[in-house]
């Protein structure tokens, strides 16, 4: 308990430190920064500027690959107090428990702890975002937009031969400071206002999907035919889930069925709140619907001689799970107000 507590007055103060410090396109783990918010920085971006080709990229173990000391050399160059450097290093070099032993390592950051994320921005301010920034106004000449949340960061490209020499140099770059690009999660794909049309031409199909932030992002169109970027749940996260729910309710099945009610409601209000964007009604909708049939499911199973009739179903699902309904606006609306 004490050392977290040190380490969220630590945090504390690297944030009032860096917060001056850190880029704008830069949305993890900083006070007053949301997913969403990256979420509709990245989708502003692709509508409104010259992006034809995006770049979507992961670091391989990130949080376990952390070179120690790059990091305390980083934040040597902002923090001169010692007290703070050496504390810093004391939680790198605290290891983790494995069956009773304690494992020590020169790369990670702390397990569990509050300061990690904090270390993990510092460390990819100085590897990527300086880097980036700096490239992007001296090398590019058309539009680059960048959007990072923590290690997970998509780049927009308007030219595809900027693209490929920026994923070049963007290997060696990180290869520097003991990084790893993934090679199954990092792909360069065309995607943006003419996509569609420029694949058409040329016979190669529908223009391909990249995901972020838990979100499938699709070359979509309004109802009024204007393009837009059309943001979807993923389908492993909405399965995963599913199955999550189904085998919590299967361990309370036998509970009264208002615990199991409200268990579910804030399921249901929690994933609402996250994912029901703008034209992902039908997603969140199906994600209530699946956890409504779950719910019965496990209601009928609870004996083997009753059969819970529908109408009675119908009226514990108006008591307990909240309808799908977007709740938040849409990406330029917020993002014009906040930027």
């Amino acid at each position: 308990m004490e050392d977290k507590i040190v380490q969220r007055a630590v945090v504390e103060v690297l944030n009032a430190i860096y917060e001056g410090e850190f880029l704008g396109f830069s949305y993890g783990f900083r006070p007053r920064r949301s997913p969403h918010q990256a979420l509709d920085a990245l989708s502003v971006g692709i509508m409104t500027r010259k992006v034809n080709w995006v770049l979507d990229a992961d670091i391989r173990d990130f949080f376990d690959t952390l070179n120690h000391e790059w990091l305390v050399t980083f934040i040597k160059h902002r923090i001169s107090d010692r007290r703070i450097v050496r504390l810093i290093q004391k939680w790198l070099r605290a290891g983790v428990l494995e069956e009773g032993k304690r494992i020590r390592s020169e790369v990670g950051t702390v397990q569990g702890g509050s300061i990690s994320p904090m270390l993990a921005n510092i460390y990819l301010h100085y590897v990527f975002d300086l880097w980036i920034q700096q490239w992007r106004s001296k090398h590019a000449q058309g539009d680059v937009v960048v959007v990072r949340f923590a290690d997970d960061f998509v780049v927009g490209f308007q030219h595809r031969f900027e693209a490929e020499r920026f994923l070049t140099e963007l290997h060696k770059r990180v290869a520097q400071f003991g990084l790893e690009l993934h090679p199954g999660k990092t792909r360069l794909i065309e995607f943006g206002r003419y996509a569609a049309q420029n694949r058409s031409k040329r016979g190669q199909g529908k223009p391909e999907t990249f995901q972020f932030l838990g979100f499938t992002h699709i070359c979509g169109k309004t109802r009024k035919g204007h393009y837009t970027v059309l943001r979807k749940t993923m389908r492993k996260r909405l399965q995963a889930k599913l199955k999550e729910v189904h085998g919590e309710l299967r361990r309370r099945m036998h509970d009264p069925i208002p615990e199991q009610g409200a268990y579910l409601r804030s399921v249901v209000a929690g994933h609402t709140q996250y994912y029901a964007v703008p034209m992902n009604g039908p997603s969140v909708s199906v994600f209530r619907m699946e956890v409504c049939r779950l719910w019965l499911k496990i209601l009928r199973r609870r004996s083997h001689k009753h059969h819970l009739p529908w109408n009675r179903m119908e009226r514990l699902i108006a008591r307990w799970i909240p309808l799908a309904h977007v709740c938040h606006p849409y990406p330029l609306v917020r993002f014009g107000v906040i930027t």
